[in-house]
Protein backbone atom coordinates (compact mmCIF):
# COMPACT_ATOMS: atom_id res chain seq x y z
CA UNK A 1 0.00 0.00 0.00
CA UNK A 2 1.40 2.97 -1.29
CA UNK A 3 0.91 6.34 1.79
CA UNK A 4 3.77 8.47 0.63
CA UNK A 5 2.75 12.17 1.14
CA UNK A 6 4.14 15.03 0.11
CA UNK A 7 4.67 17.89 3.07
CA UNK A 8 4.24 21.40 1.84
CA UNK A 9 5.12 24.45 4.34
CA UNK A 10 5.22 28.38 3.80
CA UNK A 11 7.69 30.12 5.75
CA UNK A 12 7.27 33.67 4.93
CA UNK A 13 7.51 37.33 6.36
CA UNK A 14 4.41 39.50 7.18
CA UNK A 15 3.93 43.19 7.22
CA UNK A 16 0.51 45.43 8.61
CA UNK A 17 -1.36 44.96 4.96
CA UNK A 18 -3.29 41.83 5.53
CA UNK A 19 -4.68 41.84 2.15
CA UNK A 20 -0.65 41.19 1.07
CA UNK A 21 -0.21 38.46 3.64
CA UNK A 22 -3.06 36.81 2.61
CA UNK A 23 -2.25 36.90 -1.35
CA UNK A 24 1.62 35.97 -0.56
CA UNK A 25 -0.15 33.00 1.77
CA UNK A 26 -2.09 31.67 -1.27
CA UNK A 27 0.79 32.09 -3.55
CA UNK A 28 2.86 30.11 -1.03
CA UNK A 29 0.09 27.68 -1.20
CA UNK A 30 0.10 27.75 -5.11
CA UNK A 31 3.72 27.12 -5.29
CA UNK A 32 3.43 24.50 -2.54
CA UNK A 33 0.88 22.65 -4.70
CA UNK A 34 3.04 23.15 -8.38
CA UNK A 35 6.17 21.11 -6.27
CA UNK A 36 3.33 18.38 -5.40
CA UNK A 37 2.36 19.19 -2.09
CA UNK A 38 -1.02 17.22 -0.89
CA UNK A 39 -0.75 19.45 2.02
CA UNK A 40 0.28 22.73 2.82
CA UNK A 41 0.97 24.01 6.11
CA UNK A 42 1.13 28.01 7.16
CA UNK A 43 2.73 29.64 9.62
CA UNK A 44 1.03 30.81 13.07
CA UNK A 45 -1.35 34.01 12.62
CA UNK A 46 0.03 34.26 8.57
CA UNK A 47 -2.31 37.16 7.83
CA UNK A 48 -0.90 39.86 9.81
CA UNK A 49 2.44 41.20 11.87
CA UNK A 50 2.65 39.15 14.75
CA UNK A 51 0.78 41.82 17.22
CA UNK A 52 0.83 40.23 20.69
CA UNK A 53 4.13 42.20 21.32
CA UNK A 54 1.77 44.84 22.33
CA UNK A 55 -1.42 45.13 24.61
CA UNK A 56 -3.52 47.32 22.29
CA UNK A 57 -7.24 46.92 21.71
CA UNK A 58 -7.14 47.78 18.57
CA UNK A 59 -5.91 44.38 17.35
CA UNK A 60 -9.06 42.99 18.01
CA UNK A 61 -10.50 44.23 14.99
CA UNK A 62 -7.93 41.97 12.94
CA UNK A 63 -10.25 38.72 14.69
CA UNK A 64 -12.98 37.06 11.84
CA UNK A 65 -15.29 33.95 12.42
CA UNK A 66 -14.21 30.66 11.57
CA UNK A 67 -15.82 29.44 9.42
CA UNK A 68 -15.65 33.17 7.83
CA UNK A 69 -14.17 34.84 4.54
CA UNK A 70 -10.96 33.18 4.81
CA UNK A 71 -11.72 29.50 5.18
CA UNK A 72 -14.30 30.01 2.14
CA UNK A 73 -11.82 31.81 0.40
CA UNK A 74 -9.27 28.80 1.37
CA UNK A 75 -11.78 26.19 0.80
CA UNK A 76 -12.04 26.88 -3.01
CA UNK A 77 -7.95 27.20 -3.29
CA UNK A 78 -7.78 23.87 -1.64
CA UNK A 79 -10.44 22.64 -4.21
CA UNK A 80 -9.27 23.83 -7.05
CA UNK A 81 -5.56 22.34 -6.09
CA UNK A 82 -6.78 19.23 -4.52
CA UNK A 83 -4.36 19.87 -1.39
CA UNK A 84 -5.02 20.02 2.09
CA UNK A 85 -4.73 23.58 3.72
CA UNK A 86 -3.33 24.50 7.72
CA UNK A 87 -4.23 27.85 8.09
CA UNK A 88 -3.57 29.38 11.53
CA UNK A 89 -6.37 32.40 12.49
CA UNK A 90 -7.35 34.88 14.78
CA UNK A 91 -11.18 33.96 15.57
CA UNK A 92 -13.75 36.49 17.36
CA UNK A 93 -15.98 33.25 18.86
CA UNK A 94 -18.61 36.22 20.26
CA UNK A 95 -18.27 39.29 21.39
CA UNK A 96 -15.37 39.66 23.85
CA UNK A 97 -14.18 36.04 23.22
CA UNK A 98 -11.24 34.91 21.00
CA UNK A 99 -9.03 32.35 19.94
CA UNK A 100 -6.03 31.49 18.07
CA UNK A 101 -7.41 28.93 16.03
CA UNK A 102 -6.18 26.75 13.26
CA UNK A 103 -8.89 25.53 10.43
CA UNK A 104 -7.91 22.32 8.39
CA UNK A 105 -9.58 22.56 4.85
CA UNK A 106 -9.75 19.35 2.98
CA UNK A 107 -8.53 18.59 -0.44
CA UNK A 108 -11.99 18.73 -1.45
CA UNK A 109 -12.40 22.17 -0.15
CA UNK A 110 -14.49 20.74 2.77
CA UNK A 111 -14.07 22.55 6.14
CA UNK A 112 -13.04 19.54 8.87
CA UNK A 113 -12.88 22.00 11.40
CA UNK A 114 -10.62 23.98 13.88
CA UNK A 115 -8.41 23.32 16.50
CA UNK A 116 -7.94 26.51 19.40
CA UNK A 117 -4.71 26.92 21.22
CA UNK A 118 -4.68 25.29 23.93
CA UNK A 119 -1.49 27.11 25.83
CA UNK A 120 -1.34 30.44 26.10
CA UNK A 121 1.80 32.37 26.76
CA UNK A 122 2.37 35.82 28.63
CA UNK A 123 5.84 36.88 28.58
CA UNK A 124 7.93 39.86 27.36
CA UNK A 125 7.40 40.55 23.72
CA UNK A 126 4.28 37.97 23.68
CA UNK A 127 1.37 38.73 25.21
CA UNK A 128 -1.11 36.26 24.22
CA UNK A 129 -3.20 36.38 27.12
CA UNK A 130 -4.58 39.93 26.39
CA UNK A 131 -6.22 38.60 23.47
CA UNK A 132 -6.65 34.64 23.50
CA UNK A 133 -8.58 32.44 25.81
CA UNK A 134 -7.51 28.64 25.72
CA UNK A 135 -9.50 26.15 23.89
CA UNK A 136 -12.09 24.47 25.23
CA UNK A 137 -11.77 21.19 27.12
CA UNK A 138 -13.05 18.61 25.14
CA UNK A 139 -16.64 18.11 25.63
CA UNK A 140 -17.66 16.11 22.79
CA UNK A 141 -18.20 19.04 20.15
CA UNK A 142 -16.56 17.85 16.78
CA UNK A 143 -15.69 21.06 15.49
CA UNK A 144 -13.59 22.90 18.20
CA UNK A 145 -13.81 21.33 21.34
CA UNK A 146 -9.90 19.97 23.06
CA UNK A 147 -7.26 18.39 20.92
CA UNK A 148 -7.77 17.22 17.46
CA UNK A 149 -7.73 14.73 14.83
CA UNK A 150 -8.54 15.61 11.34
CA UNK A 151 -8.94 12.54 9.34
CA UNK A 152 -7.84 14.37 5.99
CA UNK A 153 -7.93 12.43 2.19
CA UNK A 154 -4.41 12.25 2.93
CA UNK A 155 -3.59 11.59 6.37
CA UNK A 156 -4.76 11.87 9.88
CA UNK A 157 -3.22 14.81 11.11
CA UNK A 158 -3.14 16.67 14.27
CA UNK A 159 -2.84 20.33 14.98
CA UNK A 160 -1.06 22.29 17.81
CA UNK A 161 -0.13 25.93 18.21
CA UNK A 162 3.44 27.01 18.97
CA UNK A 163 3.70 27.57 22.63
CA UNK A 164 1.57 24.24 22.49
CA UNK A 165 4.96 22.74 21.42
CA UNK A 166 6.71 22.76 24.84
CA UNK A 167 4.19 20.33 26.25
CA UNK A 168 4.54 16.57 25.84
CA UNK A 169 0.84 16.07 27.46
CA UNK A 170 -0.89 17.71 23.88
CA UNK A 171 1.53 15.79 21.26
CA UNK A 172 0.76 12.60 23.46
CA UNK A 173 -3.03 12.83 23.45
CA UNK A 174 -3.19 14.03 19.99
CA UNK A 175 -1.31 11.26 18.61
CA UNK A 176 -3.08 8.66 21.10
CA UNK A 177 -6.08 10.06 19.11
CA UNK A 178 -4.26 8.53 15.89
CA UNK A 179 -2.78 11.30 14.56
CA UNK A 180 0.14 10.26 12.14
CA UNK A 181 1.30 13.63 11.66
CA UNK A 182 1.47 16.56 13.78
CA UNK A 183 1.45 20.28 12.49
CA UNK A 184 2.48 23.43 14.64
CA UNK A 185 2.16 26.70 12.64
CA UNK A 186 4.11 28.62 14.96
CA UNK A 187 5.67 32.47 15.45
CA UNK A 188 8.99 32.63 17.53
CA UNK A 189 12.35 34.36 17.42
CA UNK A 190 15.00 35.99 19.29
CA UNK A 191 14.77 39.37 21.29
CA UNK A 192 16.98 41.98 19.39
CA UNK A 193 18.10 42.89 22.58
CA UNK A 194 20.02 40.00 23.10
CA UNK A 195 23.09 40.08 22.29
CA UNK A 196 24.58 36.62 23.82
CA UNK A 197 24.90 34.32 20.61
CA UNK A 198 24.76 31.49 23.14
CA UNK A 199 21.56 32.04 24.74
CA UNK A 200 19.92 32.28 20.69
CA UNK A 201 21.21 29.41 20.05
CA UNK A 202 20.34 27.76 22.85
CA UNK A 203 16.83 28.86 22.45
CA UNK A 204 16.31 27.43 19.04
CA UNK A 205 18.05 24.54 19.85
CA UNK A 206 15.49 23.97 22.77
CA UNK A 207 12.84 24.75 20.68
CA UNK A 208 13.80 22.31 17.94
CA UNK A 209 15.03 19.53 20.04
CA UNK A 210 11.79 19.52 21.89
CA UNK A 211 9.22 18.96 19.03
CA UNK A 212 12.06 16.04 17.76
CA UNK A 213 11.41 14.44 21.09
CA UNK A 214 7.54 14.39 20.31
CA UNK A 215 8.19 12.83 17.14
CA UNK A 216 10.22 9.94 18.92
CA UNK A 217 8.22 9.48 22.24
CA UNK A 218 4.93 8.89 19.69
CA UNK A 219 6.12 7.40 16.49
CA UNK A 220 4.68 10.49 14.43
CA UNK A 221 6.10 12.78 11.81
CA UNK A 222 6.21 16.18 12.71
CA UNK A 223 6.07 19.38 11.20
CA UNK A 224 6.80 23.13 12.27
CA UNK A 225 6.64 26.09 10.34
CA UNK A 226 7.93 29.25 11.70
CA UNK A 227 7.00 32.85 10.44
CA UNK A 228 10.70 35.04 9.62
CA UNK A 229 12.14 38.26 9.72
CA UNK A 230 12.16 41.50 11.95
CA UNK A 231 8.94 42.65 13.51
CA UNK A 232 9.40 45.02 16.16
CA UNK A 233 12.21 43.60 18.86
CA UNK A 234 11.59 40.32 17.27
CA UNK A 235 13.69 38.52 14.86
CA UNK A 236 11.47 35.50 14.08
CA UNK A 237 14.01 33.12 13.56
CA UNK A 238 12.38 31.01 10.45
CA UNK A 239 13.72 27.54 10.89
CA UNK A 240 10.96 25.51 10.33
CA UNK A 241 11.57 21.82 9.57
CA UNK A 242 10.24 18.53 9.19
CA UNK A 243 11.27 15.13 10.89
CA UNK A 244 10.64 11.59 11.20
CA UNK A 245 9.23 9.38 13.88
CA UNK A 246 12.83 8.47 14.77
CA UNK A 247 13.77 11.97 14.95
CA UNK A 248 15.64 12.70 11.85
CA UNK A 249 15.46 15.84 10.56
CA UNK A 250 14.35 15.48 6.85
CA UNK A 251 14.27 19.28 6.04
CA UNK A 252 15.36 22.19 7.94
CA UNK A 253 14.73 25.70 6.31
CA UNK A 254 17.15 28.76 6.61
CA UNK A 255 16.83 31.44 9.60
CA UNK A 256 16.48 34.47 7.63
CA UNK A 257 14.97 33.27 4.29
CA UNK A 258 11.28 33.04 3.00
CA UNK A 259 10.97 29.44 1.45
CA UNK A 260 8.34 27.03 0.31
CA UNK A 261 9.50 23.25 0.38
CA UNK A 262 7.62 20.27 -0.37
CA UNK A 263 8.84 16.93 1.37
CA UNK A 264 7.76 12.98 0.80
CA UNK A 265 7.34 11.76 3.84
CA UNK A 266 6.19 7.78 4.19
CA UNK A 267 3.38 6.83 6.36
CA UNK A 268 3.77 2.84 5.60
CA UNK A 269 6.70 3.17 7.60
CA UNK A 270 4.65 4.34 10.88
CA UNK A 271 4.26 0.63 11.84
CA UNK A 272 8.08 -0.04 11.62
CA UNK A 273 9.28 2.79 13.83
CA UNK A 274 6.37 2.13 16.44
CA UNK A 275 7.39 -1.78 16.16
CA UNK A 276 10.77 -0.73 16.18
CA UNK A 277 10.52 1.21 19.50
CA UNK A 278 7.19 -0.32 21.31
CA UNK A 279 6.23 2.83 23.24
CA UNK A 280 2.45 2.61 23.15
CA UNK A 281 3.13 -1.10 24.09
CA UNK A 282 4.67 -0.13 27.49
CA UNK A 283 3.30 3.02 29.10
CA UNK A 284 1.91 2.56 32.28
CA UNK A 285 -1.26 4.22 32.26
CA UNK A 286 -2.20 2.87 35.47
CA UNK A 287 0.60 4.64 36.87
CA UNK A 288 0.13 8.13 35.59
CA UNK A 289 -2.55 9.58 37.78
CA UNK A 290 -0.26 11.70 39.50
CA UNK A 291 0.30 14.25 35.92
CA UNK A 292 -3.59 15.12 36.64
CA UNK A 293 -2.24 17.43 39.61
CA UNK A 294 -0.74 21.06 38.88
CA UNK A 295 2.88 20.49 41.28
CA UNK A 296 3.23 17.16 43.38
CA UNK A 297 4.12 18.82 47.14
Amino acid sequence: MNRKVNIGLVQMSCTSNVEDNFQKAVDGIREAAAKGANIVCLQELFKSLYFCDVEDHKNFALAETIPGPSTESLSTLAKELNVVIIASLFEKRAHGLYHNTTAVLDADGAYLGKYRKMHIPDDPGYYEKFYFTPGDASQGNADSDGYRVFDTKFAKIGVLICWDQWYPEAARITSLMGAEILFYPTAIGWDTNETDPIINEEQYGAWQTIQRGHAVANGVYVVAVNRVGREADQQFWGGSFITNPHGRLLYLAPHGEETTHVEEIDLQKLDHYRTTWPFFRDRRVDSYQQILKRYID
